[in-house]
């Protein structure tokens, strides 16, 4: 068992000090850990021997001894003096994409070309010709920086169309068969706020930077509401194992009609606070309004909750497409690029912004950074 030992419980400042005394819990004390060492997060007592949790919430911490007693006829866990502290909370996943993934190719810690290519076609060989291969998280600056190209995986995948992302999700590799389902030729035009990288001949390489990664996303089958429940039910076992039990998910609607399903089944296993897309704001807005998810405000429960938006400046260090007032030291040519014109974000937080909805948005070079600031003052006056 690892040394981390999480409590998957919220810790409330309803918390007793270390005396073990605290008001009859509402529900029974059905779990009991003893000979611990309790972080409780209250700074008059912030350490604990033991803890005792009824229904959702933490009923007392005390020492062993006096755990023990408020709850006789409960077989206490010993924790072998391990560290117990409440759930951690993660703020910023794309939870069901992510569980999508754990079942994928894994080339995060791909640390050269022929890794790369070895674990690309290992994984096709697993599953059934036409199968979409998707994932991966890859990180060219493990193998020296070289980027990725369609040549270098085509002979592995003939049978699979491939695409499958940068870790930072800004930029992403396409394989010659998803390049023709897609359409993409030398003739395919630029698109805006993105980038289809090309060869010195014009020809595409397979790399599709932000908005242009659009042009195969489309092509891509889209997953059915089981299999994307089960991605959930893997997200959800994943985190629990290293103690997250709160996320907030910068995702999508059917990331939220995912979650719903989750909630309105009593699977719900993780808090999730559900953040849609910033162009939404009016159907946010209007589903708070019609309380589509529950709740007294409408922003549903402890649960799952809603009400955040989630918009681009720009792209990511990574893949060189945020947006720099100087260019990249290794691309004079490239100062990244916007993915979102400045009066579309005016539009979109302003509204946002009036309806009570919270606005975040991603900004990551000095330009964007600096445009972004221009339009809050903008929506501040």
């Amino acid at each position: 068992m690892k040394r981390l030992l999480s409590v998957v419980w919220v810790m409330t400042t309803a918390c007793s000090s270390s005396s073990g005394q605290s008001p009859p819990p509402s529900n029974p004390i059905a779990t009991v850990i003893v000979n611990a060492r309790v972080w409780t997060g209250v700074p008059a007592a912030p350490w604990a021997e033991a803890i005792a949790v009824s229904g959702e919430r933490v009923a007392a911490v005390g020492t062993s001894d006096e755990i023990r007693k408020l709850a006789p006829g409960v077989t206490p866990f010993d924790a072998a003096g391990r560290l117990v502290v409440p759930g951690f909370i993660d703020s910023h996943v794309h939870f069901v994409d992510g569980g999508f993934r754990l079942a994928s190719v894994q080339l995060r810690d791909a640390k050269t070309r022929e890794e790369f290519v070895r674990r690309v076609g290992a994984f096709a060989a697993t599953v059934p010709a036409g199968t979409w291969i998707e994932g991966g998280d890859w990180d060219h600056s493990l193998w020296g920086g070289e980027l990725p190209t369609r040549e270098w995986i085509d002979a592995v995948t003939p049978q699979h169309p491939v695409w499958i992302n940068r870790l930072d999700g800004h930029m992403a590799l396409a394989n010659s068969a998803a390049l023709k389902a897609a359409g993409l030729t030398s003739s395919t035009r630029s698109v805006a706020g993105g980038e289809i990288v090309r060869s010195p001949g014009g020809e595409p390489t397979g790399l599709l930077k932000d908005n242009a990664m659009a042009l195969v996303d489309r092509v891509v089958p889209p997953p059915s509401d089981a299999m994307r429940d089960r991605a959930l039910a893997a997200a959800m076992k994943y985190v629990a194992e290293q103690g997250v039990t709160s996320v907030h998910n910068m995702g999508t609607w059917d990331d939220l009609a995912t979650f719903a399903r989750a909630r309105t089944s009593n699977v719900l296993a993780t808090r999730i606070y559900g953040v849609v897309p910033l162009k939404d704001w009016e159907r946010l807005r209007d589903a708070v309004g019609r309380k589509e998810y529950g709740g007294a405000n409408g922003r549903g429960d402890e649960w799952l909750r809603v009400g955040g938006l989630k918009g681009f400046v720009d792209g990511s260090l990574g893949s060189h497409t945020a947006a720099f007032h100087q260019p990249f030291d290794d691309s004079p040519k490239d100062r990244g690029l916007l993915v979102n014109t400045p009066e579309d974000l005016y539009r979109w937080i302003k509204g946002g912004d009036a309806a009570g909805l919270q606005v975040m948005v991603h900004a990551i070079g000095d330009r964007a950074n600096a445009m972004l600031l221009d339009i809050f003052e903008r929506v501040a006056g």
